[in-house]
């Protein structure tokens, strides 16, 4: 395993631990994305595919596009909300969703937003108590 892909994989693990003592919703990582395409990394939060990349800092503090579409495309496929977390060395951990998923007035939309790792977690939560 590679350096990169061993940093990859601590993150998501950060992540489904952050994700659980915010929500409550255990996640765990999906051993399924090496060996098929349109998977997330995480799995086991309804309603939502999660992509999680942990970069060092290129100066910038905005995702990359194909993060974004990698997600959006695994999403499509299973008929969940995308959710890209990422976060570059020394900054904090983001999260791209559609606008959409904030305000349903913007359903249709392909406009993005940046938010912190907090607000999904609230927002995620909040969408299985509007579900049920």
């Amino acid at each position: 395993m590679t350096n990169s892909r061993q940093k990859g994989a601590a993150f998501e693990r950060d992540i489904a631990n952050k994700i659980y003592d915010a929500t409550g919703i255990e996640v765990k990582r999906d051993l399924e994305q090496y060996r098929a395409s349109d998977h997330g990394d995480l799995i086991g939060f309804p309603g939502w595919t999660i992509e999680c990349k942990r970069y060092n800092s290129h100066g910038s503090i905005y995702y990359k596009r194909e993060w974004w579409e990698q997600v959006v495309t695994a999403s499509l496929s299973n008929g969940t909300q995308p959710v890209l977390i990422y976060k570059y060395d020394r900054q904090p951990i983001c999260c791209v969703v559609f606008i959409s998923s904030i305000n349903a007035d913007y359903a249709g939309k392909q406009d993005t937003v940046i938010i912190p790792f907090s607000t999904w977690c609230m927002l995620a939560a909040e969408s299985l108590v509007e579900s049920h």
